[in-house]
């Protein structure tokens, strides 16, 4: 396994940040001049303790935040070395002081939800509300050196959902005077974001949902996209409230997390959740299925596990995004994961293996398409084919033509139109593009102008994709587009 697919959690704990040798970032000198030697080993000591306190399925959870905040310090750490601005080395040793700080208070056993929760990202205060809810308080700062800074303060009210969870939208207050209007009224979305927050054993898990990524309608915050996140429990606060403190697993033994993915599905009760049902509609579907299809769809299941094991770690730290690749973006992350198994369970549990035709939604590990067919006999087919992590590789399917014999043959004039054909239960779109996509390419890198690419970006990319039958679902009846 690649090492960014790895579980945080196997990596050390220990903080690699003083030293002479090629590891170390500060020299051992600069650390003991300025302290950071020490505050290091106070960092490394309370979390040592902290860890002995955890329950064997919330160890590799707290593993997790504190890799991740080895990573933010080792980040600032470099930032750091290139300057000598002591507003720069003020704030490191503050956030050095403020993790030792939360690791010494990180207690297990409360049994409810008041009270401060800590993570390598900041804290979360609940109180007691009306009817059962909780008022929120956050403060969070992920400070990756010099102008990498991730703050936000919020707060919002939560209420009962009707579910395990608690839910409720970000209090938003007007970043300007009340005598004085709004100019730009588009400038507020018409649902503000929100969160919601609930048990998963001795963490507090809270998950944030931002519906316009460019939103900014906070005063105090400059960046929502690390409110997701496992919460520790800070101190032993008197609390009257209780809470459901079960653990949701998954079909994995989370004492031992392989991969990253594994680590946030075991954090989250609803990802969780959907690991146990996938597995469940798996088993319950393969009998209902013919030799070749259920073959067919065996080799897509293990292309669909890679692409679920690398979908973490890619939207954690997106390299598309080549400003700020290093933060932690814990809300997409997880929301790409989310979003996976549900379009996954889509199929599974609503696989259409009484279809005939080609009409319908179909669906791969790594392609969608929805056909339409008119009384006519005019097809339309409308949809995409991704390659996992690449968002300048995508295929694009839009066709239209007549219907012939059970298949389908765009009107394109051309060598390679594009085709629909049925193969038992299973769907093949543009058969013939593997074969013209290994000739697009001559020896020397040069384009073979006999044949029009389908694919954006490489020339050699085909098309070609083998589909299965899935029911209307809200979880794949919208093509979102975004990349996997």
């Amino acid at each position: 396994m690649d090492d960014y697919l790895r579980a945080s959690s196997s990596a050390p704990t220990a903080i690699s940040l003083c030293g002479d040798s090629g590891d170390s970032t500060i020299k051992t000198a600069d650390c003991k001049k300025a302290g950071y030697d020490k505050l290091v080993a106070q960092v490394d000591k309370a979390f040592d303790t902290a860890l002995g306190k955890m329950p064997a399925n919330v160890k590799p959870l707290l593993k997790r935040d504190q890799a991740w905040f080895n990573e933010m310090i080792i980040d600032a750490a470099e930032v750091l070395a290139d300057t000598n601005e002591n507003e720069l080395k003020e704030s490191f040793a503050e956030a050095l002081r403020r993790r030792a700080a939360a690791l010494s208070g990180l207690a297990s056993g409360r049994p409810g939800l008041s009270g401060t929760w800590v993570n390598a990202f900041g804290s979360i205060t609940l109180t007691p509300a009306d009817s059962g809810g909780f008022r929120l308080a956050a403060d969070l700062r992920g400070d990756y050196g010099g102008d990498r800074r991730r703050s936000c303060k919020l707060t919002a009210e939560l209420k009962p959902s009707g579910t395990a969870w608690l839910s409720g939208p970000v209090v938003i207050e007007a970043d300007t005077p009340p005598d004085k209007p709004k100019t730009d009224a588009a400038a507020t979305p018409a649902k503000p974001p929100s969160l919601k927050l609930r048990r998963q054993g001795e963490t507090l898990r809270i998950v944030g949902s931002i519906n316009d990524e460019d939103w900014d309608g906070l005063n105090d915050c400059s960046s929502m996209w690390q409110t997701t996140g496992s919460y520790f429990a800070a101190g032993k606060d008197a609390t009257s409230d209780k809470a459901d403190t079960a653990f949701v697993a998954p079909t994995f033994d989370c004492t031992r997390p392989e991969s990253a993915t594994d680590e946030e599905i075991c954090a989250d009760p609803d990802l969780a959740d959907n690991d146990q049902r996938l597995n469940r509609a798996w088993k319950a579907l393969q009998p209902r299925l013919d030799d070749a299809t259920r073959h067919a769809l065996i080799d897509d299941q293990r292309n669909w596990v890679k692409s679920q094991t690398e979908q973490y770690p890619e939207f954690l730290h997106p390299a598309w995004n080549k400003q700020s690749s290093q933060v932690h973006f814990t809300v997409d992350a997880r929301d790409h994961v989310n979003g996976l198994q549900r379009e996954r369970l889509a199929l599974l549990e609503g696989f259409d293996d009484k279809r005939s035709g080609l009409a319908g939604i179909w669906l791969a590990y790594n392609a969608i398409i929805k056909v339409t067919a008119d009384k006519d006999g005019t097809v339309k087919a409308t949809g995409w084919k991704w390659d996992q992590g690449d968002w300048k590789a995508g295929c694009d399917y839009e066709m239209t033509g007549k219907a012939v014999g059970g298949g389908f043959r765009s009107d394109e004039q051309r060598k390679n139109p594009d085709t629909l054909e049925r193969d038992h239960a299973m769907l093949i779109v543009n058969r013939l593009d593997d074969a013209f996509a290994r000739k697009r390419t001559g020896k020397d890198g040069t384009e073979d102008s006999t044949d029009e690419a389908k694919c954006r970006r490489r020339l050699d990319n085909s098309s070609t994709a083998r589909l299965f039958p899935a029911r209307p679902s809200p979880d794949i009846d919208s093509f979102k587009g975004s990349i996997r």
